[in-house]
This record gives structure tokens, sequence and C-alpha cells, in this order.
């Protein structure tokens, strides 16, 4: 693809975004393929080995082995790139710990997809929820044009000296991953004047050898930890940052919490990932259409959680139906919802919150199932408090 001058053209998801990647002068890059995220780093690999990118491509014999060896590459001072999903991450799961406390800058994209048992390779986000705590930096990108933008912005924001800490692109799988999508394309001076050099703070040098990552002892590392915490935290300020700038160079702006016809809504459709994400907007015209003042809140950024964002547009609502395609076992039901309570929790006049969960294992999902899901919780919320969670679809 040609990447002197912009253009609009159909490309699948996974593809468009390997593009970006290409854009973004990545120095390195390990991966195993696995279902969805399969086109992903086969289509690296064939940049790599056609020169239009300069990196090194690294094969490796499982997940696990991937993140070691980006973990080692991004200690020498490399720009590294990976992608995974599903078992994949979580094989992945004791390496990304080092990751994030060693502070290296790589970027994963995770196309979502679900856990076995049963085997199970189509889309759901029990992947990404059962890795939330993990000290990354945790974006969704929901269609094929915001995975292709943030692509940039997440090595911006991983790579920012206030920051450096992994960061993880999230694109649900199939549904997202496999379509053919139009995407506005960036050219290759568009990326690089948007994107610097990456300039690490320590690495890895023959000639001037230090130790890196050493043992932690009971009184260094609590206080480790919090400074990761902190980080991240603080690092919300660059995420608004880069959308910002991003927005001004390019014509397209984001959000961490994104609004869909809020202004005078009395119940809000919360959700998370482009599947449901995207059909919501068209239960929100429907129910508009009957007369309901429904709105959508989009949750971009899911780790630095934006709490304050989640109060401003929740205060003084009537009624918030979450949507999870992920369950948190033996807990409160969705893992995004039991976010949102928390965010809630105390505040005078807080909306009841309808914790719903559903297209687990890529079971379908269709409008109007969500426009009679949000009509029914707008009758229960006038009846009293609602159940921990409701999982919808369940043949009994």
């Amino acid at each position: 693809m040609h990447d002197d001058v912009r253009r609009r053209i159909g490309i699948e998801v996974s593809l468009g975004h390997a593009e970006a990647v290409k854009l973004c002068n990545v120095d390195a890059i390990a991966a195993y393929p696995i279902t969805p995220q399969t086109h992903i780093v086969e289509h690296l690999s064939e940049l790599c080995a056609d020169g239009e990118i300069d990196a090194a491509y690294v094969p490796v014999e499982s997940e696990h082995s991937a993140m070691s060896a980006c973990i080692g590459m991004s200690a020498t001072g490399c720009r590294t790139f990976t992608a995974t999903s599903s078992q994949g991450l979580a094989l992945m799961h004791e390496v990304l710990f080092i990751a994030s406390g060693m502070r290296f800058p790589i970027v994963m994209t995770v196309v979502n997809r679900a856990l076995s048992a049963p085997l199970n390779i189509w889309g759901d986000q029990s992947d990404i929820m059962a890795n939330r705590d993990i000290g990354w930096i945790q974006l969704f990108g929901n269609n094929g044009q915001e995975c292709y933008d943030l692509t940039p912005m997440c090595f911006k924001i991983a790579e920012d000296h206030r920051v450096l800490l992994p960061t993880i692109l999230n694109i649900d799988g199939f549904t997202v991953s496999h379509v053919v999508e139009p995407i506005e394309t960036l050219t290759r001076e568009d990326v690089d004047g948007f994107l610097p050099p990456y300039e690490p703070v320590l690495r890895l040098d023959v000639d001037k050898p230090a130790m890196f990552g050493a043992v932690g002892h009971p009184d260094v590392y609590t206080e480790v930890k919090k400074v990761l915490d902190d980080t991240l935290i603080a690092s919300r300020t660059v995420i608004d940052e880069v959308f910002e700038e991003f927005g001004q160079r390019f014509g397209r702006t984001y959000k961490a919490v994104e609004e869909y016809r809020t202004e005078d809504a009395d119940t809000i459709v919360f959700t998370i990932g482009g599947t449901i994400g995207e059909i919501a907007h068209v239960s929100v015209d429907a129910l508009r259409a009957e007369g309901h003042k429904v709105g959508q809140v989009l949750l971009r950024v899911w780790r630095p959680f934006p709490y304050d964002d989640i109060r401003r547009v929740l205060d003084g609502r009537k009624c918030v139906v979450v949507y999870d395609r992920a369950l948190s076992f033996g807990g409160p039901g969705g893992p995004v919802a039991s976010e949102i309570r928390a965010a809630m929790y105390g505040r005078p006049g807080a909306p009841p919150i309808h914790s719903i969960v559903a297209a687990l294992g890529g079971r379908d999902i269709r409008w109007r199932h969500i426009v009679d899901q949000v009509k029914q919780a707008q009758i229960r919320a006038l009846e009293g408090p609602f159940p921990p969670y409701e999982m919808v679809g369940v043949r009994q």
C-alpha cells in the first residue's frame, strides 16, 4: 500500500491495523499466531520480508516467549510490538507484570476472544477482563478507523517519558478484526510528524553494563508498586493530550468516555468494545424514534479507569444499563458494571445500574435485543433494586 498519499480504502481491519503499525517505524516484532489475531502478525511478517518494515521479526514458539522476547528487545531501546488473543494472552500472563513493572513501553494488540473450556474461537472480552490488573494502559478500538488511528497514539502514549508503560489496544475478534471497512489512511509523513523516534530513558548497553529487573526485597517492593499505580493513573493526562493532538492534526477526535445522544437522556446504555457498541447506536436511534430519552456512553479507556468522567456523564440519570461480554465468576457479574457501580457508590441520587452479560463466545446480539432489554430495565428501575446481574439469552 502506498504511504505517500492519504486515501480512503476498503481493507480488512486486521490488515489495516498492520499497515498502521508499519507507519510507526517499529524496530522489533515478536509474535505467535493465534485465531483471530493471526492476520495481523501474518501481514506484518510479509511487510518485514518485503522490506517495507525495517524491523526484526521474531517468530517464537509460544505467547510466553513472544512477550519475553518483547521485554528483552524493549530493554535494548527498541520500539516493540506484538499481538495476541485469548489463550495466548492467558499464557503471557506471568510475563505481562514484568513488562509493566520494568516500565517497558511495548504496544500489544489483543484481538478479544473467549477462553476455553469449552473450546471457543469466537469473540468476547473474557481474555482482557482476566488481565485487567496487570499494570498496562488498556484502550479499546471499536471499528477499523479507530483501530488504525489508535495505533500511533498507543506508541506515543506508552513512550512519553511521563508514562513509560506498556499499552494494549483491544479489538473485538471477528466482528471487528475480520470485517472489511473503509479506512482513511495516514501518510508516512503524517505519522513521522506525530510520532517522534523512541528515546528510552534507560536501556541495556554493552558499553555501560547495568542490572535490570533486580530482586525487590520487602523494603522496596511496596514502593515500586505504588509508583506503578500512581504513574498509570497519571497517564490519563498524557492520553488526553495525545487524543487532542491527533484530533487537531487529522480531524478525528477521541475521548476516554464518549457520548451519543446523551444530552437529555434519562436512560444510558453503557458499552465497551465494537460489537455491542456499534449496534447500540442503532438501538438508541430506534428507542429515540419511539420517544424514549435514551443515550449511549462508550468506554474507550479501560485502564486507567476514568472515574471522574463516568460520574460526570451518569450523575442525574434515572437508569443505566451496562453491557459486558465477560463474566466475573462467583462475583458481581459483569466486570465493567462492577467498576461503574464502584464509581457511583455513595453518590447522592446515583442511578440504578443494571448489569447485562451478553454475546459470550460469539453469541449473536442484535439491536432489537438491546431495545427490548432497555425497555424492561426502565420498568424494573421503578420497581426496586436490580439483581446483581442478568445473563440474557440463556436456554433453560
